[in-house]
């Protein structure tokens, strides 16, 4: 029996990977849901190839898209209509969270790339993954390993978790160089090819911030013991070190579609590869992370330190802080200041899905009006 499959965000780097998957096991799998936000010609192609899949564009419905699916609410009936068996959630950012929540409410499992789920949310998310028997697998290269390596290992005697990093392209620069970077130059990752806001994530190590609080929520782990090193190669995608000093590290070739294959196949393990490693062509460098010239990662540690609604604010302040990058408002420099100055404020929330989005929505409010600040001094 196939697997049925919902993946939202299908006109995306993960959803354009996740369809290279598909289309390799057609006996397996069956697409019942495919969305985007604005792409509705790049998903009408799609419905040319799968006909029997809903399609729900999250912005404004447009031309052969049923409106009924059209709009953010529209997107979450559409999860609950489509039967899937497990959703792909490949959509950027805060939007996602919904989505995630819907797809568990529906009784799917969730194949996640979107670690805003988790950085927004976690507690409530895995609460309810729990109450509904579902699970949720990691879709991002760093998590997947974990996720494997703890399945193959387990975490009775696990004592950290040393998450990899590519560095991104700045990681030889000095602050004066940093503080001369466009966005064209941040846009230019050395070793993957990613959507367009979390390579900037990549180049400020704001997504390596991001996946630490991923990590401690998802493994359970406390932040002392999870590690960043930084490896240029991508080859190591995450290790794990247990008491007795062992380390089980996971290698590969740095294609997305391989995790991405492994969360659509759990608890089976895929037999086709993308790609095998040559050891004798390979060479693996590792170095701390420089955290004075990228300071997300230690302001993601602080906030994570100090609970849920500040790792709220810290994913809503850089996601309005890279927005106004993009557009030349903010200098590279700038998306850290902005970020510390958000963070700087009290903040709370409960559990509760429309206190954690209330949080979000002024966390934002006040990163826009920083930005905003920052714009008129430069003036």
């Amino acid at each position: 029996m196939k697997k049925r499959i919902a993946l939202l965000g299908a006109t995306g780097s993960i959803g354009k990977s996740t369809l290279e998957v598909l289309r390799q096991d057609q006996d397996a799998f069956e697409v019942v849901l495919l969305s985007s936000h604005t792409d509705s010609a790049g998903l009408l192609v799609l419905a040319a190839e799968f006909p029997g899949a809903l399609l729900a564009l999250s912005g404004p419905a447009q031309g052969a898209i049923d409106a009924s699916y059209g709009g953010p609410e529209g997107l979450l009936r559409a999860i609950a209509d489509c039967g899937a068996d497990i959703a792909v959630n490949g959509i950027a950012g805060a939007p996602g969270l919904r989505p995630s929540i819907a797809a568990l409410e529906a009784g799917m499992d969730l194949a996640l790339a979107n670690k805003e789920t988790i950085v927004m949310a976690g507690p409530l998310v895995l609460a309810l993954a729990r109450e509904k028997g579902r699970r949720v697998i990691p879709v991002d290269s760093e998590h997947a390993a974990i996720f494997n390596l703890l399945e193959a290992h387990g975490m009775d005697q696990l004592d950290a978790i040393l998450l990899t990093a590519s560095g991104g392209p700045f990681r030889t620069y000095s602050p004066q160089q940093l503080a001369t970077v466009r966005p064209q130059d941040a846009l230019t990752h050395p070793t993957w090819n990613m959507g367009t806001k979390i390579t900037i994530d990549s180049a400020s190590m704001a997504n390596k911030g991001l996946e630490v609080i991923e990590a401690a929520r998802l493994f359970d782990m406390p932040a002392e013991r999870i590690g960043v090193v930084v490896h240029p190669q991508s080859i190591v995608h995450s290790m794990v070190r247990f008491k007795d000093g062992t380390v089980y590290a996971q290698l590969s070739c740095p294609d997305m579609r391989l995790p991405i294959q492994q969360a659509l196949s759990y608890p089976s393990r895929p037999s086709r590869s993308w790609g095998t490693l040559d050891f004798n062509a390979l060479t693996l460098d590792f170095s701390k992370p420089d955290t004075a010239a990228f300071p997300m990662l230690d302001l993601a540690y602080d906030a994570l330190y100090r609970g849920l609604a500040y790792t709220v604010a810290y994913n809503a302040a850089n996601e309005m802080a890279v927005a106004a990058f993009l557009q030349e408002r903010l200098p590279f420099l700038g998306i850290p200041r902005m970020v510390a100055q958000v963070l700087e404020r009290e903040w709370n929330t409960s559990l509760e899905l429309a206190s954690i989005l209330e949080t979000d929505g002024q966390a934002r409010v006040v990163a826009t009006a920083a930005i905003e600040a920052a714009q008129q001094r430069c003036f």
